[in-house]
């Protein structure tokens, strides 16, 4: 069924095959379909124009981030088709599970309590590598309410103007900070226990990996910043536990050996995060100790984030994307 007051708005930079598969995903449910290209030179844009979407080129003079670019598509979709009432935003690696954007309007046209709802997006190739394993373990999060959705997720377009879309400048965690707005004006969030999207993570280095946790942290430190007042306190734990045992714990390690060598058995305070980590997620499957081992391997590449927010914050540099792939 061709869904009427629903649009789509994807965003991507030289996607490729990638971008046609999620845009073919979305075309029969709807025709409300807008791409935003950041400045493809892989022909994306004429290949999205060609399968039927309303095409928008950022202006690459000013700064990029995906908040900005989704904050354009909206614009463009609102002011092209004004009837419209919910607005998917997706990714131009990810591809739209069938069935999943009637089941999702269904469900928020029926509780006018709820600004977004998302689902289950899962990856594409799992075991291509650990590190796509991991984005697969991440999204695994409990249905029902939420505090807050990914990248991927069907929006009520009155709420998402209300509150002033998402914030441009934030180069990361975009979705958790606007998400902290609709519930401080009284919207709630929902997981629905369906399938959502497919998502190419496309991550086979250790360095790519690396580089997504620094921007994890870097995202960490920049939104809890902006809402230190709030009472949600969000990513303030995440935060801390970043610094301790990304920063703190190994610089007291490194400064307590030079005084005497017995200092370097506090290490195996990392070995104890391990094991309590993979216990609380079932001690019996392999995927539990995966899972927990990164997390810990995790914390100094989100503790150097942390401190490459502040360092920018400091210098007044203007926030430049940290880009995995």
């Amino acid at each position: 069924m061709i869904l009427d007051d629903v649009g789509v708005v994807a965003i991507g930079r030289n996607e490729g095959a990638r971008l046609i598969a999620c845009l073919a995903s979305i075309k029969s449910d709807t025709r409300n379909m807008v791409y935003v290209d950041s400045g493809s030179t892989d022909g994306s844009t004429a290949a999205a124009e060609q399968i039927g979407a309303i095409v928008v080129t950022l202006d690459l003079t000013r700064p990029f981030t995906a908040a900005r670019a989704r904050n354009e598509g909206f614009a463009v979709l609102r002011a092209l088709r004004p009837h419209i009432r919910f607005v998917q935003f997706v990714d131009g690696d990810c591809t739209v599970v069938q069935g999943w954007l009637n089941m999702a309007r269904a469900f928020i046209e029926q509780r006018a309590d709820i600004a977004v709802v998302c689902g289950r997006r899962r990856e594409i190739q799992p075991t291509v590598s650990v590190y796509n394993r991991l984005c697969d373990l991440e999204w695994e999060t409990p249905v029902g309410e939420a505090s807050a959705c990914g990248g991927d997720a069907l929006f009520r377009a009155e709420a998402f103007e209300a509150v002033g879309g998402f914030r441009p400048q934030l180069i990361a965690g975009e979705e958790p900070e606007l998400c902290v707005r609709l519930r401080q004006t009284g919207w709630k969030i929902w997981r629905l226990d369906a399938e959502m999207t497919r998502h190419d993570a496309a991550m086979r280095r250790f360095g790519q990996w690396w580089v997504r946790a620094v921007r994890c942290g870097y995202a960490y430190a920049e939104v809890s910043q902006l809402h230190r007042a709030s009472p949600s306190g969000i990513w303030k734990r995440e935060n801390l536990r970043a610094i301790f045992w990304g920063g703190l714990l190994p610089a007291g390690i490194c400064v307590g050996a030079l005084i005497h060598p017995a200092a370097l058995v506090a290490g195996l305070a990392y070995a104890i995060q391990i094991f309590r980590i993979a216990l609380s997620r079932g001690p019996t499957s392999s995927q539990s100790w995966t899972y927990a081992l990164f997390v810990v391997l995790a914390k100094p590449a989100e503790f150097l984030g942390i401190i490459t927010f502040w360092r920018r914050k400091l210098h007044g540099e203007v926030a430049t994307l940290i880009e995995y792939k």
